[in-house]
């Protein structure tokens, strides 16, 4: 494939990102045969990190020596302002430009102007990668993974049980196509003080999930009502020695108790530094 085919794409918001993902794929979709690999930026919402991303911006276009593609759905003026400093380096398209004509002016391709494609190309590629991570995290739910099963995860979430671990993965392989694994961490591994043996071999692909005590303990309660697994003694014991054994073990971890599956999953991403090509 020629080089020119091939192009990095910046999906940039001061959220999730995700609308700004959805419609650049939907265009995107209409250049069959060319390739884009993607770059989340999520939550760019004040003006250092809109220079911090114009600068990453840049340095891809001095690697590849090609222009990447940005896609932008921020709200803020003086972020916007900062982050077109880049245009020169890159092509830039927010929500409210046209797409289309400098996409192909930009690929030297034209689009196929056929409406739906994108549910065509799903189908043919996106889809069936989704497809195949979401068979991924429904069998290695819960910790039922073997070492060699595990080298092919995207990401292990580890946390105790009912912190979101399977929701998490279900919704990174249903809207990313990222095989997810998830591991509980339990009273033996706080009393070893230890990760299970399996996990340190993964160790940069860990990402671990806690919440509140008390959220927690609500989430159990339905689950079994008046049990020990489900008290607030075990639900803060239980918390807090998940926090100081992912600390211990230097895992990158987020607190999901505020947070949407769209916010935790974008966190993710970017910070396992997942990416995808389609």
């Amino acid at each position: 494939m020629s080089n020119r085919l091939f192009r990095t794409v910046f999906f940039v918001s001061d959220s999730t990102g995700i609308t700004a993902e959805t419609f650049g794929h939907s265009l995107l979709a209409q250049f069959p045969d060319a390739r884009f690999q993607q770059v989340r930026v999520p939550f760019v919402d004040d003006v250092p990190k809109a220079q911090d991303c114009a600068r990453r911006i840049r340095e891809v276009a001095l690697e590849t020596g090609l222009r990447p593609i940005v896609f932008s759905s921020l709200v803020n003026a003086e972020s916007v302002a900062v982050l077109r400093e880049a245009h020169n380096s890159a092509l830039f398209l927010d929500l409210f430009e046209r797409f289309i004509e400098p996409l192909e002016n930009e690929l030297g391709l034209r689009s196929t102007h056929t409406v739906g494609r994108f549910h065509g190309v799903a189908e043919s590629t996106d889809y069936k990668n989704r497809m195949e991570a979401i068979n991924f995290a429904m069998t290695h739910d819960d910790g039922v993974s073997s070492a060699d099963e595990l080298r092919n995860a995207d990401v292990i979430l580890v946390g105790v049980s009912r912190s979101g671990k399977t929701p998490t993965s279900l919704y990174l392989a249903m809207q990313f196509g990222v095989k997810a694994a998830n591991y509980p961490l339990i009273p033996e591994d706080f009393e070893r003080n230890k990760l299970p043996g399996e996990l340190h071999e993964f160790r940069a692909k860990l990402f671990g999930l806690t919440i509140s005590p008390d959220r927690l303990s609500l989430i159990r309660q339905e689950r079994r009502p008046n049990s020990h697994y489900a008290s607030l003694e075990n639900c803060r014991y239980e918390i807090d020695s998940a926090q100081k054994l992912m600390r211990l073990e230097n895992i990158r971890w987020l607190d999901s108790t505020t947070k949407s599956i769209e916010e935790i999953s974008a966190t993710i991403m970017q910070t396992v530094q997942i990416g995808t090509e389609f």
